[in-house]
C-alpha cells in the first residue's frame, strides 16, 4: 500500500517504518533505541519474525511463566524485553505493530497505560471494522467470544512512550506447550489453557489487507512518511545499550532450582 504524501498541517508527522521477517531481538532494539535517543514519532511494522522466540515482559519470573525444560530441551530463545506486560512466544506468524511517540503527539491523550491502550483500542477498532467485534479487555484485545488474537504492551519515559503488539495472524499449536497458565491470569481468562484462549487472525482477515488497513488507520492519526531501516539507524546514539536481552541457560537452569525449591518449602 502506497503512503499518501498528501500534507494535512492538522496531524502529527509520523514515520512508518516497514520490516520483514527481522529478529524480534533485533527490533526490540531499535524501538529501545529510537524511544531514547529519537525525537520523531515512529510506526513500525514488522511482518513476522524468523525463528520461534518466546518475550517475556520485564518483570517476568521464567519459573512461574515457562515450562523451561521443555524450552531448554528444544533449544527455544527466551528475551526479556524492556516493557512490561505478558510474555508471548512468536514466529513467522506473528505480525508485530509499534508506536513510538511523544508524549504530545496525539492531541488530548494522556500519557498513563490505561488511555494509550484506550486509544489504541479505537485504532484498531477502524482496522477490524466490518470483520469481527474485536476491542479491548485489561490487558489484551479479544474478540466478542473471548478468544484473543494479540498482546499489548507499553513502556512510558518522561516525554515519550512506546506502545507494541504483536499480532497472532497464525500460531503453532505445539509452540503453545512452552508457556504456562500465568498465576496472575486476567479476569477474562478465566482459567482456560493458551489454545482455548486464542485464535488465528487469518481466519478473518488476510495478512496484507491487515497491514493495508492499519497503514489506512495509522493515516487517519497522522501524517504518514516511509522510512527505511538506514534512517532509524541514523537517528541512534552510538553510546546507548538497549536492556532487552536474550535469557542464558544458565538464568534458565536457575530458575528451575527457584521452582524446585519453592514446591518443597
Amino acid at each position: 500500500m502506497a503512503v499518501s504524501q498528501t500534507r494535512d498541517l492538522g496531524l502529527p508527522l509520523i514515520k512508518l517504518l516497514r520490516l520483514k521477517g527481522v529478529p524480534i531481538l533485533q527490533q526490540l532494539h531499535l524501538e529501545e533505541r529510537l524511544l531514547r535517543t529519537s525525537s520523531d514519532n515512529w510506526c513500525i511494522i514488522n511482518d513476522g519474525t524468523i525463528d520461534p522466540t518466546i518475550v517475556m515482559g520485564i518483570s517476568g519470573k521464567p519459573q512461574e511463566l515457562l515450562e523451561i525444560e521443555s524450552i531448554l530441551r528444544d533449544d527455544i530463545p527466551v528475551i526479556r524485553r524492556f516493557t512490561g506486560g505478558g510474555t508471548v512466544i512468536v514466529d513467522q506468524g506473528t505480525i508485530f505493530v509499534t508506536f513510538i511517540c511523544n508524549k504530545d503527539a496525539v492531541p488530548g491523550l494522556q500519557s498513563y497505560p490505561q488511555p494509550i491502550m484506550s486509544w489504541s483500542s479505537l485504532l484498531y477498532k477502524k482496522v477490524f471494522q466490518g470483520i469481527g467485534d474485536f476491542r479491548l479487555r485489561e490487558n489484551g484485545i479479544l474478540r466478542a467470544w473471548r478468544p484473543q488474537v494479540w498482546r499489548e504492551c507499553e513502556s512510558i519515559t518522561k516525554n515519550r512512550w512506546v506502545h507494541h503488539t504483536s499480532f497472532l495472524w497464525d500460531y503453532e499449536i505445539s509452540n503453545m506447550g512452552y508457556l504456562k497458565l500465568p498465576k496472575r491470569a486476567p479476569e477474562y481468562r478465566q482459567a482456560r489453557d493458551h489454545l482455548e484462549f486464542i485464535c488465528r487472525m487469518k481466519d478473518y482477515i488476510s495478512r496484507s489487507s491487515f497491514i493495508d488497513r492499519t497503514i489506512e488507520a495509522v493515516g487517519s492519526e497522522f501524517l504518514l512518511r516511509s522510512a527505511e531501516l538506514e534512517d532509524a539507524h541514523c537517528t541512534l546514539g552510538s553510546k546507548f545499550e538497549p536492556s532487552s536481552r536474550l535469557l542464558r541457560k544458565q538464568e534458565l537452569g536457575e530458575a528451575i532450582f527457584k521452582s524446585l525449591t519453592a514446591s518443597q518449602s
